[in-house]
């Protein structure tokens, strides 16, 4: 299976399913092509808890806002999967979570002739993802053009602090229903659903879902990614507690 994730809309993924197809008649499966434009930090965070959903496959993976620049082509071994795609530290939060039991991900740069300066998710990474395919996850290093490499550009979300009273964080991503998720661990939620929280200073009810509050009303609960959400019942959570990417919340349990 070789997985493919994107910001390219349409029809640009068509290419890169062609050049695959044109080299192995692996399954090709689609995660999205629409996640926001050039948006690394996004994407990281949906790759990270997607991907480990799939049994071992190549993820090919094109959020590249440095494209045509001196960023390096990559291939990632990371436990049972391979991720491909730019160095851009895009592919790092996913190998770190599919690694979880190994000592670490290892990284190899693919060496890079593409025809193209703006397109290389045709020209470098489809290949690439092609040839990892074919070869044995082993057997990576034997491939004529990919270097093992020790440093990779990083990306790491930050931290929450949290104490007896307290969980400060901030808004990792707003997903397409207009939940604001935070970094903040669901577990902070803990015997507290049904009840009340202090959200940057406003009383805000914690529940286990959406429908547990009338439509329109706003909530605190955990979604699926096992972290603090900030939401509302058939509405958008992010515009009614006037939050966004990076903005910084206050927890307060009273």
């Amino acid at each position: 299976m070789i997985t493919l994730s994107s910001d390219f809309g349409s029809p640009y993924p068509a290419a890169m399913k062609g050049v695959i197809l044109g080299r192995t008649d692996a399954r090709l499966v689609d995660v999205a092509h629409d996640f926001p434009r050039q948006d690394v930090r996004t994407t990281a965070f949906w790759l990270r808890e997607v991907l480990p959903t799939f049994p071992p496959a190549v993820h090919l993976v094109v959020v590249d806002p440095g494209v045509g620049t001196d960023r390096a082509a990559l291939v990632v071994r990371a436990g049972d999967h391979v991720l491909v795609g730019p160095d851009n530290g895009v592919l790092v939060p996913a190998a770190r979570r599919l690694a979880e039991g190994d000592e670490d991900f290892e990284a190899f740069a693919i060496e890079d002739d593409a025809a193209s300066a703006t397109f290389h998710g045709r020209d470098v990474f489809a290949p690439a993802a092609a040839a990892v395919h074919e070869a044995d996850i082993d057997a990576i290093e034997s491939l004529d053009g990919y270097e093992p490499v020790d440093e990779i550009e990083p990306l790491a979300f930050p931290e929450p602090t949290v104490d007896d009273g307290t969980a400060t964080g901030a808004i990792l991503v707003v997903d397409g229903f207009g939940n604001a998720i935070t970094n903040v661990p669901g577990s902070v939620l803990d015997g507290r659903f049904g009840e009340e929280i202090e959200l940057d200073g406003e009383s805000v009810r914690v529940e286990r879902s959406y429908a547990h509050i009338e439509p329109g009303d706003r909530l605190v609960t955990v979604g699926s990614h096992g972290n603090v959400e900030l939401a509302v019942n058939r509405g958008r959570g992010a515009e009614a507690f006037g939050v966004g990417v990076g903005d910084p919340v206050v927890l307060a349990f009273v």
